[in-house]
């Protein structure tokens, strides 16, 4: 990282922080966020957990977001890691290659809830990935999927998906590109913060989405029809993260107290979150974007097409020396267990 960089970076956390409170806590610890403050992960993931940090500590830790990013967002793991921000989150699906055991909570077919996929990912990481490293640098506070992944299209319809082949999809990642490309469709990566230009410009004729997303980037009136299957085509994992050496440097009762209200419980809020602004998604998209259930031929397409992303994250556990069936089952019996609660 330049010189020229970190001096930019740290004349942003004094410039852009979010003015504090009158009186100081003991520790201030700054989130680089590039959402806007209305998006359900900031307003009903991070800021409540700011809230529960301080509350667990006796205010002695304030957790602040910086009015402006400090880099885009496939850049927050880096910046957390070397310290440029305290706190930084993002979807692992930013950085192609890096992360490749988080495929397991992205996979088709496999997720009925956020809450489910959260918490259950969150059970299965901890309890057979987190092990592997793919986080090193960082203390990871949360990791949380969303809801079951769609596909939304503008002009064209949803169905049947042979009459897609050569349709321009905005994609989520890897597992995404293999989706679309495996139905014989073009892929175009991008942020989710680029979604309205790239779909209201004609660069791409419709995108992979939770409803949730369609609603807040402002797409209602730009898609015309969707197409959802059970368990969702796909999901996208997410990291919560701290700087690891800024983790560690609090005093121990700071640090039980922040686990306290990270891990699975904040997971499990990111969850209801998200299931919450789906269903405020689909209320959105009501009498402007047309369900239409995936055919026979369509069904059969999907689990074509699957076989290669399934055998992928296979091999990505084979590499890195995980049962790709054991940590498979655990996930799918965790999922059980919290939609039965």
């Amino acid at each position: 990282m330049s010189h020229v960089f970190k001096r930019f970076a740290a004349a942003a956390v004094l410039a852009c922080t979010t003015a504090l409170p009158s009186f100081a806590a003991d520790v201030t610890l700054r989130v680089s966020n590039w959402l806007p403050a209305s998006h359900p992960i900031v307003k009903d993931i991070i800021l409540p957990w700011a809230e529960d940090v301080k509350e667990a500590t006796a205010g002695r830790v304030e957790v602040v977001l910086l009015d402006a990013p400090l880099g885009p967002p496939p850049a927050h793991f880096d910046l957390v890691a070397n310290g440029i921000a305290d706190i930084g989150f993002a979807t692992h699906a930013y950085t192609p290659g890096r992360f490749g055991l988080t495929g397991l909570g992205e996979l088709p077919f496999l997720t009925p809830s956020s809450t489910a996929a959260s918490v259950a990912f969150w059970r299965t990481w901890e309890a057979m990935l987190q092990e592997k490293g793919e986080h090193n640098g960082v203390k990871v506070l949360a990791l949380w999927g969303h809801g079951p992944g769609m596909l939304f299209m503008g002009k064209k319809p949803a169905s049947p998906l042979a009459d897609l082949k050569g349709s321009k999809i905005r994609i989520a990642g890897d597992i995404t590109n293999q989706l679309v490309t495996n139905l014989g469709m073009s892929s175009i990566q991008a942020p989710s913060s680029e979604t309205y230009e790239i779909l209201h410009n004609g660069i791409a004729d419709g995108i992979v989405f939770p409803p949730e997303s369609i609603d807040f980037f402002k797409l209602t009136d730009t898609v015309t029809s969707a197409m959802a299957v059970d368990g969702g085509l796909y999901n996208v994992t997410f990291f919560l993260a701290m700087n690891k050496a800024r983790f560690d440097a609090l005093p121990e009762a700071d640090r039980t107290a922040i686990d306290k209200v990270s891990g699975e419980a904040l997971a499990r809020m990111a969850g209801a979150a998200w299931d919450a602004a789906d269903a405020k998604g689909m209320k959105a998209l009501e009498g402007k974007v047309t369900f239409i259930e995936p055919t026979a031929e369509d069904k059969a397409a999907l689990e074509k097409a699957s076989e290669s992303i399934y055998a992928d994250v296979r091999k990505k556990f084979d590499a890195k020396g995980v049962d790709f069936d054991k940590a498979l089952a655990m996930y799918k019996a965790e999922l059980a267990k919290v939609q039965a609660e």
